[in-house]
């Protein structure tokens, strides 16, 4: 009797090894898991066809955060819409003009008058300018001051430079600046300097329009343009100012359809998730039919 007890526990034991070894390495691929989507890759779905051709809805993306170094921030606060500080792992490659980025949109809805963190929606465009870039549209194409290279989607900047100098219907024209004196449109806008961290700018009545929502959002403080051309940060009256972050203009492929830089203004560096690497799925709109010969699609 008693060697049949000792058999039964012997085999009990055995069990229990296995449900805690079993336990242990579904803890493992959990933690494995949790690290992969934070630090190194993660994945989104593309929702719309601001990017056509290059990404088209349906297409499942693998995002690379790792590259340009994985955020770190309180995740619970950014959910429940409280200010978050984000902090960025050092990462080997800096964000380059034409990057697919992944960024959090900077904008709540409804209220343009100030850059807020919105955990929850993602936006995917391309790079144009990076920080310390002085961006220009001429007929339609972006230009980049002293940088020989072209950039943003050609075939799409060709299409806008054929759109009447009037507008088209579906396509706005406007763009974020609107100023009695300089009225830059979709197709003529700039030139515009996109701010490295530590440049200084000269702030005046053109400028502060310009830039107003990005050092708002830094010194959490309005900035204010007076009927006499001057501009007031908070009580302080200020000619100048020092960025304390690296901003990049973005742009859809689709130039025709794609609410982007041209017309909500700069992208703050901390609300870029990644560079978008491949495509590893890609299903029909509607039918969920498998686009093969998008599978495993680099991006570029």
């Amino acid at each position: 009797m008693e060697e049949k007890e000792t058999k039964q526990k012997k085999g009990i034991g055995k069990w229990l090894d296995r449900l805690i070894n079993i336990a242990f390495g579904l803890c493992v691929l959990v933690v494995a898991y949790v690290v992969l989507q934070v630090f190194v890759v993660t994945f989104f779905k593309i929702p719309s066809d601001s990017m056509a051709p290059t990404l088209m809805p349906g297409d499942y993306v693998l995002v690379d955060k790792c590259s340009g170094g994985a955020r770190l921030f309180n995740v619970f606060d950014a959910v429940d819409g409280k200010e978050v500080e984000i902090h960025r792992v050092p990462g080997w490659r800096k964000f380059k003009r034409n990057d697919v980025l992944v960024f959090n949109f900077p904008y709540q809805k409804g209220r343009w008058d100030s850059i807020a963190f919105d955990v929850m929606k993602y936006y995917v465009k391309r790079c144009v300018a990076v920080p310390g870039d002085t961006l220009e549209i001429r007929k339609g194409h972006y230009r980049i001051v002293g940088y020989p290279g072209s950039v943003g989607y050609l075939p799409a900047q060709e299409r806008m430079e054929l759109l009447p100098d009037s507008g088209a219907i579906g396509v706005e024209m406007e763009t974020f600046l609107r100023h009695k004196d300089h009225k830059w449109t979709v197709k003529e806008f700039g030139p515009l300097p996109v701010p490295a961290k530590g440049q200084v700018v000269r702030i005046d009545s053109i400028s502060g329009l310009i830039y107003r929502q990005l050092i708002g959002w830094e010194q959490k403080k309005k900035l204010r343009l007076e009927a006499d051309g001057s501009v007031r940060l908070g009580d302080s009256l200020i000619h100048e100012y020092r960025f304390r972050e690296n901003y990049y203009f973005v742009a859809g492929d689709r130039a025709e359809n794609s609410q982007d830089s041209r017309y909500w203004g700069l992208l703050p560096e901390p609300f870029i998730v990644g560079k978008v690497w491949r495509i590893w799925k890609s299903e029909e709109k509607g039918t969920g039919i498998i686009r093969w010969e998008r599978v495993g699609k680099k991006v570029e």
